[in-house]
């Protein structure tokens, strides 16, 4: 099914409606059992390069396991201490991967103990019905079946009061495949700026291949 454009309304009317997070869960008890045995088609990646995450956001079913290839020439430590699934990877080198099994529902923000400004996110939905807003706000979820769905929103840049009032019960038909636009606000106060593993602030190194840029 295909979505109207997700829009993200600022008092500076330039708002960013790329990841916005949008996924439906069935009021149908007996095909949301058969749907929650629908298995991942690929393992979803995180990959670590120009110390940058990308993608920087992933929607997931429960249960899936994330790659995290590191693909610059030096370090990284990959951690999430806050809400959603909390591991720390350790430091690992250029060359090498780690896996993390997401294994319930819940957003995983995520950053590097090396280099401050590397964050992404991970939503984890027990639903395998779910997409991401492109750049011009568009969002397709695929192999719906018909029926009445809970739909679920969610950005970090957004707050929480929006998100739901986002929240709506729609159906799907052959006649009823498009759910329309998703309009929410924007957080004046949002920021990136965050604390290393330990809760303290970020100490530059030595190296210059760690530094930000």
């Amino acid at each position: 099914m295909q979505a109207a454009a997700a829009k993200k309304q600022a008092s500076t009317g330039s708002a960013d409606v790329s990841n916005v997070a949008v996924w439906l869960t069935s009021l149908d008890p007996s095909a949301e059992r058969a749907a929650s045995t629908t298995a991942a088609k690929f393992v979803p990646k995180l990959v670590q390069r120009n110390k940058v995450f990308e993608p920087h956001m992933l929607v997931i079913h429960v249960g899936t396991v994330v790659q995290f290839p590191n693909k610059d020439p030096f370090f990284h430590n990959v951690f999430s201490l806050f809400d959603g699934k909390r591991f720390d990877l350790g430091l690992y080198e250029a060359g090498s991967a780690k896996s993390v099994r997401f294994d319930r529902p819940g957003v995983s923000s995520l950053f590097c103990n090396i280099h401050p400004q590397m964050s992404a996110v991970v939503v984890t939905v027990d639903t395998p019905y779910y997409g991401v807003s492109d750049a011009e706000g568009r969002i397709s979820i695929h192999e719906v079946p018909d029926g009445r769905y809970q739909l679920q929103v969610w950005s970090e840049r957004s707050t929480p009061d929006s998100l739901r009032l986002a929240e709506t019960v729609i159906t799907i038909s052959a006649t009823a495949r498009d759910f329309g636009p998703i309009r929410i606000l924007e957080n004046p106060e949002f920021t990136l700026a965050h604390k290393n593993k330990f809760g303290q602030d970020y100490v530059l190194p030595s190296n210059p291949d760690y530094l930000p840029h």
